[in-house]
């Protein structure tokens, strides 16, 4: 299913101003050993969290999370390193590596050896999905990959485009209510596709998907002046979609498309993407300049929204013991977290919002944040409230020049309080 190359912007698009410099902060709990994205830090660069709850001991719950090139990582609610995964490469030594980018969970997915809990994210590296059994009975190697060896490229024809790296990206997961199969959102790199895959179950265990259709999201925009806008990017790319989550209440998805805003629409793609909200710089001309491999950017002509600041990332769900709650997301620009009400019915307005800062000088809190997830359920007595997991993208301390990341792990009970305020 394909859109116009151009969309008005609806007038419903909130216009609620968020005073960024008055917003609560908080503070994180623990935070992960700091990664390192070179050869010496083994490629390691943090980016999306998701968290399992182990429903017989909360206790022992865990984080899994992409480290890129590092493939995964697992922790232990004390943020200590459980298992690392690697990412398998590719396949010849001149083909892409492995990469992985994005995870979620599904619960209880159907396979030939029956329901298990598994962990799914997206191997950018190779343009695939990989799938990993997750088994609260061995906690020193909890996860084990059971990706169909079958599995075929989500978006490429063969080898020669995966190497071109426009491929799989952001991810989100859900179970339909009426049908109770599970599915897979994942978004294009550096495209504006979404391809909804189903998860299937082949011989041994294994786990892999079909493509059921896609969506292409607009590259431009009509602006209320009557001109069309585009987010400036280098040369052939387009405004791609990393951060997404899907509301099981009714199942609709929210994407975040980096340089626009975030869209609301049916998980399973058969419906119109609706604008919730615009990044400040919707609207603003820029040109590229090669020289500098950045843009330049014009005068804001004032269309864009208030409250996410370019790039709008990790998209996650807070759900309320009411049924209520909020959609967080990332609002890297700024390294604020905005909220918006989960219900529909009042076009997900503007909350509040927060940020997390550091609790010590020791304990940094999260800059430029990639990848989010929130767990409202009480984790044993480490998080009786509830987790929430944030990337930080400028780990603190860092090492010279070395690119350092991680995660922290902040008290959910400190958020909602923040929120309520």
């Amino acid at each position: 299913m394909a859109l116009a190359a151009t969309l008005a912007l609806l007038s419903a698009v909130p216009a609620v101003a968020a005073d960024d410099a008055a917003l609560p902060t908080v503070v994180p709990r623990a935070e992960t050993a700091t990664l390192y994205d070179d050869e010496a830090g083994g490629n390691a660069d943090a980016d999306d969290p998701a968290i399992w709850r182990n429903a017989a001991d909360p206790a022992r719950s865990l984080v899994v999370a992409t480290a890129k090139e590092g493939g995964l990582r697992v922790y232990d609610l004390d943020a200590r390193l459980v298992q690392s995964i690697a990412a398998p490469p590719g396949p010849d030594a001149d083909d892409a590596p492995g990469r992985f980018n994005n995870v979620d969970l599904v619960g209880g997915l159907r396979l030939s050896t029956g329901r298990a809990d598994v962990a799914v994210t997206t191997d950018r590296g190779n343009d695939r999905l990989r799938v990993y059994r997750i088994d609260p009975n061995a906690p020193g190697r909890p996860l084990t990959d059971v990706t169909d060896p079958a599995a075929a490229p989500v978006f490429s024809a063969g080898q020669e485009e995966i190497n071109d790296q426009r491929t799989a990206y952001g991810l989100a997961t859900y179970t339909d209510k009426a049908t109770g199969r599970s599915y897979a959102l994942v978004s294009r790199r550096e495209r504006t596709s979404i391809a909804l895959l189903e998860l299937l179950p082949t011989a041994n265990g294994k786990v892999g998907y079909r493509k059921v259709r896609s969506l292409d999201l607009p590259a431009s925009f009509r602006l209320p002046n009557g001109t069309s806008w585009s987010p400036c990017a280098e040369p052939g790319e387009l405004p791609q979609v990393e951060g997404m989550v899907v509301d099981p209440a009714d199942g609709i998805l929210y994407a975040g498309q980096e340089d626009v805003g975030i869209w609301r629409l049916r998980a399973d793609l058969t419906s119109a993407p609706e604008l919730v909200d615009t990044v400040r710089e919707y609207g603003v001309p820029g040109t590229y300049d090669e020289a500098t491999e950045e843009c330049e950017a014009g005068a804001d002509p004032g269309y864009g929204g208030t409250v996410l600041s370019a790039d709008v990332e990790g998209l996650t769900l807070l759900t309320e013991s009411d049924g209520d709650g909020y959609l967080l997301a990332s609002s890297q620009g700024d390294d604020t977290f905005a909220a918006y009400d989960r219900e529909r019915g009042d076009d997900n307005e503007y909350e509040g919002g927060f940020r997390v800062t550091a609790a010590s000088a020791t304990l940094d809190g999260s800059e430029e944040c990639d990848g989010a997830a929130v767990l409202n359920q009480p984790l044993g007595g480490k998080y009786p409230n509830g987790l929430l997991v944030v990337q930080d993208g400028h780990d603190t301390p860092g090492d010279g020049d070395r690119a350092a990341t991680g995660f922290k792990f902040v008290d959910l009970g400190v958020v909602l309080d923040a929120l309520d305020d």
